[in-house]
């Protein structure tokens, strides 16, 4: 219940934050999201990642965020080559709908409803999962779809030197070869990784949009209609449906691929030029309106 609390108190403290005119809201936000994506998910990263015991069984998390944004890219691209869109609105609903808040709003909400237990499903969908999307594919995506002509070795530049990127390979090398840091390290870790809560929620709260005069209505609908309910549906046919899986894991798998579009994301496409009013507006509506279809989530998968 406090996390829950938690997370409203933090959205609501940001959109009042909002509406005070000596508070720097941009630059507040932009510094949030730095110190959310360079310090506490790296954090998170080297605290968790080193003390998985892999298993088959999580691949299924894992390839989340994979299969969300490869069909996303499927759907869109269909559907521009279809109807004639620009390149701009494809790359643009291809990343804002394929990616989702698996962490800044995925964290606190699995951890209140399944616990750290939970939380560690969590964070395999959105580190290996959602993070390195976000860093390859995400990246790769924005660059070909925006102005100007792709460069291999800018692309390649931009992954691999991309920070977050660094520290989860050096958290799976430690994996790999079974090391670990001292007990000091792993606190300092912990609590860096735990204000990703508080900071992230009050990235959120500072950034929502509603933006009633835009004329990308048609889209936003469609963007958050594949998010909210297509990925999601997609996820539970498979895995439950298809393959089988009835687990905790599952449900916590299914329940982050309905989280709302991710922030950074959307920050990723705004950057690139991709229509960046549509991308404030799918995490302007679609961050309050997940918390209903959420709401509707959770109530299938206690059935997994």
């Amino acid at each position: 219940m406090n996390n829950f609390i938690l997370i409203f108190v933090f959205l609501f403290l940001g959109i009042v934050l909002q509406n005070v005119k000596a508070f720097p809201v941009v630059n507040v936000y932009k510094l949030l999201n730095k110190i959310v994506i360079y310090i506490c998910l790296p954090a998170l990263a080297l605290y968790y990642i080193p003390k998985i015991e892999w298993s088959t069984e999580l691949l299924l998390p894992i390839g989340v965020s994979w299969i969300g944004f490869v069909v996303s890219y499927l759907f869109f691209s269909f559907l521009g080559s279809k109807f004639g869109w620009s390149k701009k609105l494809i790359g643009c609903l291809i990343i804002t709908a394929g990616l989702g808040n698996t962490s800044f709003l995925g964290f606190p909400i699995i951890e209140a409803l399944y616990g750290e237990e939970g939380l560690k499903t969590a964070i395999l969908v959105d580190q290996p999962g959602s993070f390195v999307v976000l860093s390859t594919l995400a990246i790769l995506v924005a660059t070909v779809y925006s102005t100007g002509s792709p460069n291999g070795f800018q692309i390649a530049k931009k992954i691999l030197l991309f920070p977050p990127f660094i520290t989860f390979l050096v958290a799976c090398l430690m994996n790999v070869f079974n090391v670990d840091f001292q007990d000091y390290v792993q606190i300092l870790l912990q609590k860096l990784g735990s204000s990703v809560t508080p900071l992230a929620l009050l990235s959120v709260g500072l950034q929502l949009r509603f933006d009633r005069k835009s004329k990308h209505w048609k889209f936003l609908g469609l963007g958050l209609l594949y998010k909210l309910i297509v990925t999601p549906a997609l996820i539970y046919l498979l895995y439950v449906v298809i393959l089988q899986q009835h687990s905790k894991i599952i449900q916590v798998a299914i329940m982050e691929s309905a989280m709302a579009p991710m922030i950074t994301a959307c920050i990723l496409a705004s950057t690139h030029g991709l229509k960046p009013r549509l991308c404030s507006m799918m995490i302007g509506f679609g961050i309050p309106l997940s918390f209903i279809t959420l709401l509707f989530w959770y109530f299938v998968v206690q059935f997994v």
